[in-house]
């Protein structure tokens, strides 16, 4: 018989295997509430958010809090601690209830020698609340509830804008839908969502960008089956904007998956590009082809790495790049929280080495008076103009184009090179673009 797990016994099962295991919170969160109801699987699901949000102020709280370390076997009770104190200090549950069902779950995932731990723990919390606060207050990796390393990489990147970057590091990000804007107006998805009872707002800019007041089962959304609305951030929807595929252009996609920016790209371009979407992954590029298959798109999918031409490149150059690197996705923390647990500060010199290659690998592809841009969604310098700015200094076909505050994205943020958008603008993530033309006939 299969165990019947409670709601915070599935929680602190999945933080675990992020914190202490190095997992993806989206490899893990699913399959620990597969088998829940449905009110409790969302209420799991709001519970491990929480926690992993605040885990860098967690972990700290509860290690000031314990007279001594805990041993290495005893790691997730240091983890059902946090998620006892994010209850306490960051959730909807009332106190006494966290205490109580905190310590009901050590006893579920057989520790009940941690239940007295824990009552004296989180009930010291409880009363001392004003002590943690000022504690919080007069420590930023606390306040922020965010490694030490990174809030200097955004200090350093965001000098005037570091607190409101960081503030919005902890908000939930809202749910943004994109309108084909060939197959509907944004008028009319706006008034089907209206009329189906799905409070929205439409942009300005970009065009075609809707946010839904709140989330939902988008399956369930009117023109969501048949390809006329798609989610993607708002952030991300510029992408498409500013690399402007023609009718008719070749055009490449150089790391696809999971493919919101392919499809959005042939929907610019009513779906006459000669599109090849590449990706090193072949099931994230399935991805990409469930969700061209929804969008009634196409293109052609191949699975290799930009660099190996020999592999997959038939010596005919684009019309037009999208380069969107792995990054350390610094800029979506608020969807993926488990970013700032898992990533490392050494990660970034060899993020942004890959990043060298793959831009250097991409411009052998293009053709003379071609274009490419290049994106990420990172908040931090090391990983957009550090990469960009050197490489057009050193490359002489390579020329940046202006995209920058004057520009078409409103409130972003003017680099060397390109354009940085914070988190928050119009509701999106993090983004940096620099659009690049390469020089010649």
């Amino acid at each position: 018989m299969a165990r019947q797990l409670s709601p915070r016994q599935c929680a602190v099962e999945a933080t675990e295997q992020v914190v202490l295991h190095g997992a993806s919170l989206n490899s893990v969160l699913e399959p620990a509430v597969a088998d829940l109801p449905v009110r409790e699987a969302a209420w799991t699901r709001a519970l491990v958010y929480t926690t992993l949000r605040w885990y860098p102020q967690l972990e700290v709280l509860v290690r000031e809090s314990l007279d001594r370390p805990l041993r290495r076997k005893d790691g997730v009770i240091g983890v059902l601690l946090a998620q006892g104190l994010a209850e306490i200090l960051h959730f909807s549950t009332r106190d006494h209830a966290a205490v109580r069902e905190t310590a009901e779950t050590a006893r579920r995932i057989h520790r009940p020698g941690a239940v007295g731990l824990i009552n004296a723990i989180l009930r010291r919390a409880l009363r001392e609340t004003d002590a943690l606060e000022a504690r919080i207050a007069e420590d930023p990796v606390l306040r922020h509830a965010c490694p030490a390393w990174l809030i200097e990489a955004i200090e350093a990147a965001w000098p005037e804008r570091a607190e409101a970057v960081l503030g919005e590091l902890l908000r939930e990000a809202p749910l943004t839908l994109r309108v084909n804007t060939r197959r509907w107006s944004p008028a009319d998805a706006l008034a089907a969502l209206r009329e189906a009872g799905f409070g929205a707002r439409l942009h300005d800019v970009p065009e075609g960008a809707l946010t839904l007041e709140a989330a939902t089962d988008v399956t369930a959304l009117p023109g969501f089956s048949d390809g006329r609305l798609s989610v993607q951030d708002v952030s991300a929807q510029w992408a498409a904007h500013l690399l402007a595929p023609r009718p008719g252009e070749r055009v490449l996609d150089a790391c696809a998956a999971p493919g919101g920016k392919t499809g959005h790209l042939l929907e610019r371009a009513g779906g006459e590009l000669d599109l090849v979407a590449l990706d090193n992954d072949a099931t994230r590029l399935e991805q990409v082809r469930e969700n061209l298959d929804r969008l009634q798109l196409d293109a052609t999918l191949t699975v290799a790495d930009l660099g190996d031409t020999d592999a997959w490149w038939d010596g005919r150059p684009f019309d037009a790049i999208l380069l969107d690197v792995p990054c350390s996705a610094t800029g979506v923390i608020r969807r993926h929280p488990d970013i700032k647990t898992l990533r490392r500060a050494d990660d970034i010199p060899r993020l942004a080495a890959e990043q060298v290659r793959l831009l250097r690998a991409a411009w052998d592809l293009l053709r003379p008076g071609g274009r490419l841009l290049y994106a990420t969604c990172s908040l931090l310098d090391a990983e957009n103009q550090e990469v960009v700015t050197p490489f057009v200094e050193a490359t002489g076909d390579a020329c940046a184009v202006e995209t920058g505050a004057e520009g078409p994205i409103p409130g972003a943020l003017s680099r060397s090179s390109g354009v940085s958008i914070p988190p928050g603008l119009a509701g999106g993530d993090g983004f940096y673009y620099a659009l690049l033309e390469k020089v010649g006939d």
